[in-house]
C-alpha cells in the first residue's frame, strides 16, 4: 500500500464497460511528512468516496483490486482502498532517506 494525495476526479465519457460506475480520481504518491513522492499522477478507482485534498491509501497490485471489485474483467491497476484519518509516527523509527 501507498500514501497519495488525491489531486483531483477523473471525468471520462468513453471507458472500458467493466468500468462504468466507478469513480476515478487523480492520486499522486507522498511521503509521511505529505511531500509529493516522484513526478507521476496516478488514475486510480475509488471505492471510499474520496475527496480532493484527502490523504488515500492506494493499492497497485492487480490481484488485490480483482478481489475487491470481485472478478479480474476490468482493466485497473490502483484502488483507493482507504481515507486515512491521521498518521502518528514516532519520530525514532522513520528512515533518514
Amino acid at each position: 500500500m501507498i500514501l497519495a494525495k488525491v489531486k483531483g476526479n477523473l471525468v471520462s465519457t468513453q471507458k472500458n464497460s467493466n468500468l462504468v460506475g466507478q469513480k476515478l480520481l487523480l492520486v499522486h504518491p507522498i511521503d509521511l511528512k505529505d511531500n509529493y513522492i516522484g513526478k507521476n499522477d496516478v488514475v486510480a478507482i475509488d471505492v471510499v468516496d474520496a475527496g480532493v485534498g484527502d490523504t488515500v491509501l492506494l493499492v497497485q497490485e492487480g490481484k488485490a483490486v480483482q478481489q475487491i471489485l470481485g472478478h479480474k474483467n476490468a482493466p485497473v491497476h490502483s484502488i483507493v482502498v482507504a481515507v486515512v484519518d491521521s498518521i502518528d509516527v514516532n519520530e525514532k523509527y522513520i528512515s533518514k532517506n
